[in-house]
């Protein structure tokens, strides 16, 4: 499967080391094997994205295993809806590549899958593709996906924003969707500490036009996080930027910090 161009949506072909139109726009493809697909005039910011600050912390903290859990139940979700004839999946919103990877991992003991992860933070691709050359890689637009209408049998949107309409139009009939968004209670004792009355995270019954909900479940534990760690994770979320220099040195200070996760998890068909 080829993407499309993002300028005029003709096919893209690599021809040795460049992705190439019949319009003869060209993207190269990157040393580390991804392609930049989002064009200047794409783009919200010079550079968009997730800071380097934000994706170093959370490098760290996903390497300290504490999302584990959540990266193997959508792998297992998507194992389970997915027949052995699926043959392509996407990552929306993928960061540096923590669930593409374990995803692409567990589909492939059963099929031939390729897995593609789309962000559109370049840095984070940079260091995804570096890693885990396994899984194609590509700096995109979420709201202006570069695939083809029906070419994806499952798609993964793990926080990222995506138009229902984009999604209706790239998995094919009988694709699944699996999204995961943040429940009530979710880092809920992170937010005590940055916050003086905590607003509960609203419950999202989230509808996508063109699709029927199969599942949905609710994920949650408690995790007993080392200082570092619960410093790391307040930097990663979005309402890092209203915590205090007081508050990221306290957590870095503490011993352990235990910290509740809530994660919302739902599995959506596409209708034929």
């Amino acid at each position: 499967m080829s993407y499309l161009c993002p300028l005029c949506q003709l096919p893209l072909l690599l021809t040795q080391q460049q992705w190439r139109c019949e319009n003869n726009h060209q993207f190269d493809r990157a040393k580390e094997g991804y392609v930049n697909l989002l064009p200047v005039q794409h783009k919200r910011s010079k550079q968009p994205g997730d800071s380097a600050e934000m994706m170093q912390a959370r490098r760290a903290f996903l390497e300290g295993a504490f999302y584990q859990p959540l990266r193997q139940r959508v792998a297992e979700l998507l194992d389970n809806a997915l027949g052995a004839d699926a043959q392509t999946l996407l990552d929306i919103g993928c960061g540096e590549g923590y669930y593409t990877a374990a995803v692409a991992e567990r589909l492939r003991e059963q099929r031939q899958m390729a897995v593609y992860g789309l962000d559109v933070a370049k840095v984070a691709i940079r260091y995804a593709a570096k890693r885990y050359p396994q899984v194609a890689f590509c700096v995109a637009s979420s709201h202006r996906l570069p695939f083809a209408d029906a070419s994806l049998d499952a798609v993964l949107r793990i926080y990222a924003p995506c138009k229902a309409a984009e999604l209706a139009r790239v998995v094919r009939p009988g694709g699944v969707v699996v999204t995961v968004s943040p429940a009530p209670r979710h880092l809920y004792q992170l937010k005590e500490q940055v916050y003086q009355q905590v607003q509960l995270h609203d419950e999202h019954d989230e509808t996508l036009s063109g699709f029927q909900r199969e599942h949905s479940e609710r994920l949650a534990y408690t995790m007993a996080l080392p200082g570092e760690q619960a410093a790391n994770l307040l930097q990663m979320t979005p309402f890092a930027w209203r915590a205090s220099p007081e508050v990221q040195q306290r957590l870095a200070a503490s011993d352990v910090f235990d910290c509740e996760t809530d994660f919302a998890i739902s599995l959506y068909r596409r209708e034929a």
